[in-house]
């Protein structure tokens, strides 16, 4: 099943504005203070900015795959782990 489009402003967000907003939801549920309806949205839109952040990384491990230093200061393409 396929993802559901971001709204644009998650969509225009860096990684790390999307991940700093994550974190205050992250933090704003857990105090567990508000109204449900409240948290159902925080909710909401913290998997969304999951599924940005997700993507940006994925993104970045794609470009990462194409530049490896090979032997002698060639380089090649082979994919990287960045455990």
């Amino acid at each position: 099943m396929p993802q559901p489009a971001l709204p644009p402003d998650i969509a225009a967000m860096s990684f790390e504005e999307a991940l700093a907003e994550l974190e205050q939801i992250v933090k704003r549920l857990e105090e567990g203070k508000g109204k449900l309806d409240d948290a159902i949205a925080s909710y909401e839109r913290g998997a969304q900015l999951k599924q940005h952040c997700e993507a940006k990384l994925n993104e970045a491990q794609s470009r990462v795959d194409k530049i490896v230093g090979g032997p002698e200061g060639t380089l090649a393409t082979e994919p990287t782990k960045l455990d």
